[in-house]
């Protein structure tokens, strides 16, 4: 194959391939991208690349309501790894988040915490419940301003395959069957505010999506209104 030639009869048939092969429109689409730079920035073709990108599915997040949650974190008997789980739920944390937090991060007197270069490098403040502080001081005091909160037994921060690791194992030894990952406590901080009343701004910017219609997604899984309909089999 010339690649210095655009053929795009056979850049169709690679994103077929791909298809059949269960890979996602969302990297099938990072792919066209890719080649689409090769060609134009590359190799200054000019010729356009008339491929349409593939349609993402749009599924609704899965939640856990909030006595899973409880169950999920009880399921551990380790502290450490019970407030990591506490943490993520309670301030809506990615699991790249959790484990980069370090002490100078958490603002106890305002039960905020600074969550720093993100994803999108920004950052945001998020908040984290009462209820976790003494977890918070007993894990964190002993440690240095810059030290991370959730280290490893090593030393250093904790690996995200870890705290999914944690997840994953609590899961387990609970009786929830849902296939939920680390992401769904997000999912569920983001659902559980918005059933407290929580404005679907507010709920964005603790979340620190960029764009609303990220955050309103949630409000298709939530909908009080619907729980008043009935069926119509008695």
């Amino acid at each position: 194959m010339n690649l210095n030639q655009l053929d795009t009869d056979n850049i169709k048939d690679f994103l077929l391939y791909c298809k059949d092969k269960n890979i996602s429109a969302k990297t099938r689409n990072q792919y066209l991208n890719a080649i689409k730079f090769y060609y134009y920035k590359v190799i200054n073709v000019r010729d356009r690349i008339e491929i349409r990108s593939a349609k993402r599915t749009k599924s609704l997040p899965i939640v856990l309501n909030r006595s899973e949650i409880k169950e999920l974190i009880n399921a551990t008997n380790n502290q450490k790894h019970k407030l990591l789980l506490s943490v993520a739920y309670g301030a809506g944390l990615r699991v790249s988040e959790v484990v980069s937090l370090k002490v100078k991060d958490i603002n106890f007197q305002n039960l905020t915490l600074h969550i720093k270069q993100s994803k999108g490098d920004k950052d945001r403040i998020t908040i984290f419940p009462n209820s976790i502080i003494d977890s918070l001081i007993a894990i964190t005091g002993s440690k240095s301003r810059n030290e991370y909160v959730f280290s490893s037994e090593k030393g250093g921060k904790l690996t995200t395959r870890t705290a999914q690791k944690v997840f994953s194992n609590a899961l387990k030894r609970s009786d929830i069957k849902k296939d939920a990952s680390f992401h769904t406590l997000r999912h569920s901080f983001a659902i559980h505010l918005l059933e407290n009343g929580t404005d679907v701004r507010y709920v964005q910017e603790l979340l620190g999506h960029q764009n609303i219609r990220t955050t309103q997604r949630y409000t298709h899984v939530t909908n009080p209104q619907l729980r008043n309909i009935k069926s119509p089999l008695v």
